[in-house]
């Protein structure tokens, strides 16, 4: 049965102590004015964010492979000024008639690619000689080169809608680019596969390959109508709608106690409003158990069980991605400097990449149970993302550094769950981003912020550290469960006034986890409606990790 750990109630106090509980497990125990709790009740409400990642966090970032594959081999040849992308693609398409799990190895120096190298098969590792030592160069932005069919319908979406960037006290009024969250020159892809949706002529209601009956919200088990379509190991999304309209029963599970001010949350019935990808593991009648666990109930909702295309066990590791200095035109026109997109990927790895001004260094769609761990991203070209996270599920971002500056440093967009960031650090105009379109039940845990106030900022004593972006049509910032943990706030200046640094920026997300906040001077948090603020301007020495604590938990470690 899957464990469905929650969250703290009452935090009072710094005083700590780490006991051996009975059977080997592992309690904390706070000594609070007049009671102790463990770190079960501090886990009471809060969900299980440890299954995000490869594997859900259990297994190590690899697997076997019975074949490499060199693109020195097929032509590459590194620190000659030369173009390489020719021996990129055959390398690739070689390793894409290969059976086997494979590597295709990019050896050290440094190396100029023009085009989009797609990664479309199962079992396959694209791998450098280390961030340090392989550098892929890519001297033009995307929007030179011919449109992706996959992005067809954001094309026609941002022409019909007409998207544009307009900001008259800059005299800018341009389109909206295909590439402003979209698109990279290393590329997940199942081709011809819809990569996001849209527009609703686009829309294909898949036939349900079953209907939930029961489930409990963080059980990792649910009953099915008919399990005859079902089998162990199978790829399923497991989907909620709302077909009531402004007040349904999954709104309020949602956004408990708020109003719903976003027309999207009604306005696409047929399209799953929480959607998560998952694996069987075991069936037992029309019992079906999954590899993590239930987002919300079953009973009283309009659910189903669905089918995608996943790719499966694609690592990209152990290279820089290197873009030109450009300038910076506006927000949402990027030029198409991206660095990674991942889509329909289930089960993968990012590793030890370092990116280099880029638009955006790492995108993600409609992807779950992967590991982005190792990153730096950096230089002078201002970003739209780093490391973004856009309809996730169980998605792990750990040990990202952002040493660039960055209008979204880390961003939980719209349908992003159970993904988590942790073990960050951004050094430059620090902001938690959560950007609307029934994004809930993330987690930013353990993260430095170093903040530098501005003359404004400084006067007031308040820094936006947390951030709600997105369109007004997708708000509220976020839903339920919403979490932060042990988040440091290093300031730069504004330390010769006692007076408190407010932290502010997210007024519409309900029931957010606000647990550990502190910093280099005195912090208040305004965070609302019911945000569950406890610990305020208390480091959380024991724990500094939630997901780590969780996953330990889980998986029966220490």
């Amino acid at each position: 049965m899957g464990i469905f750990k929650p969250s703290i109630k009452t935090i009072k106090s710094t005083s700590y102590q780490l006991l051996k509980g009975l059977g080997g497990g592992i309690l904390i125990l706070l000594s609070l004015s007049s009671t102790a709790v463990t770190i079960d009740n501090l886990n009471r409400d809060l969900p299980d964010f440890s299954y995000a990642g490869y594997k859900n966090g259990a297994e190590p970032l690899a697997f076997a492979t019975a074949n490499t594959i060199n693109v020195a081999d097929y032509g590459a040849k590194a620190d000659d000024g030369n173009d390489d992308t020719k021996a990129f693609h055959k390398a690739l398409a070689a390793a894409s008639d290969s059976d086997s799990p494979i590597v295709v190895q990019i050896p050290a120096g440094r190396f100029i690619v023009s085009d989009i190298l797609y990664l479309e098969r199962d079992n396959l590792i694209l791998r450098g000689a280390g961030s340090g030592a392989t550098t892929l160069y890519f001297p033009r932005p995307l929007r030179y080169l011919p449109d992706p069919p996959e992005l067809a319908e954001l094309r026609q979406y941002l022409k019909t809608m007409n998207k544009r960037q307009r900001e008259k006290s800059h005299n800018i009024d341009l389109a909206f680019s295909q590439y402003a969250w979209s698109g990279g020159f290393i590329w997940t892809r199942i081709k011809n596969e819809r990569v996001k949706p849209y527009l609703e002529e686009y829309d294909q209601q898949p036939a349900p390959l079953a209907l939930p009956t029961q489930g409990k919200r963080g059980d990792d088990r649910l009953k099915v109508d008919n399990a005859s379509q079902l089998r162990v190991g199978q790829i399923i999304n497991i989907n909620w709608y709302n077909r009531e309209g402004k007040d349904s029963p999954l709104l309020k599970a949602i956004y408990p106690g708020v109003a719903v001010t976003g027309s999207h949350h009604w306005n696409f019935p047929n399209r799953p409003l929480v959607s998560q990808a998952s694996r069987i593991v075991a069936i037992n009648n029309n019992t079906v158990i999954i590899n993590d666990v239930l987002l919300h109930d079953i009973n009283g909702l309009t659910t189903d069980i669905t089918q995608k295309a996943y790719l499966q066990n694609i690592g990209i590791e152990e290279f820089s991605i290197e873009f030109p200095q450009s300038a910076y035109v506006a927000h949402h026109v990027e030029q198409g400097f991206n660095g990674i997109y991942l889509t329909r990927l289930f089960d993968g790895w990012v590793k030890n990449i370092d990116i280099i001004n880029a638009d955006s260094g790492i995108l993600s769609e409609e992807s779950a149970n992967v590991s982005i761990s190792n990153v730096a991203t950096k230089g002078d070209h201002k970003a739209h993302y780093t490391v973004a996270m856009g309809d996730t599920h169980n998605l792990l971002a750990k040990n990202i550094t952002v040493n660039n500056t960055a209008i979204h440093p880390l961003s939980f967009n719209t349908f992003s769950t159970k993904s988590v960031y942790t073990g960050c650090e951004i050094y430059h105009a620090p902001i938690l981003d959560q950007h609307s379109g029934a994004n809930h039940q993330n987690l930013f845990d353990n993260i430095t912020l170093h903040a530098t106030l501005d003359t404004e900022q400084l006067a007031q004593r308040r820094y936006p550290a947390f951030k709600g972006g997105g369109a007004g049509y997708w708000k509220p910032t976020h839903g339920a469960g919403s979490s932060f943990w042990n988040i440091n706030v290093v300031f730069k200046n504004g330390l010769d006034v006692a007076k408190p640094i407010t932290l502010y920026g997210v007024d519409d997300g309900p029931n957010a986890n606000v647990i550990g906040v502190h910093g280099n001077a005195d912090i208040d948090i305004e965070y609302g409606p019911n945000a569950n603020i406890k610990m305020q301007n208390k480091a959380i020495h024991q724990a500094p990790s939630l997901y780590q604590y969780q996953l330990q938990q889980r998986l029966g470690g220490e």
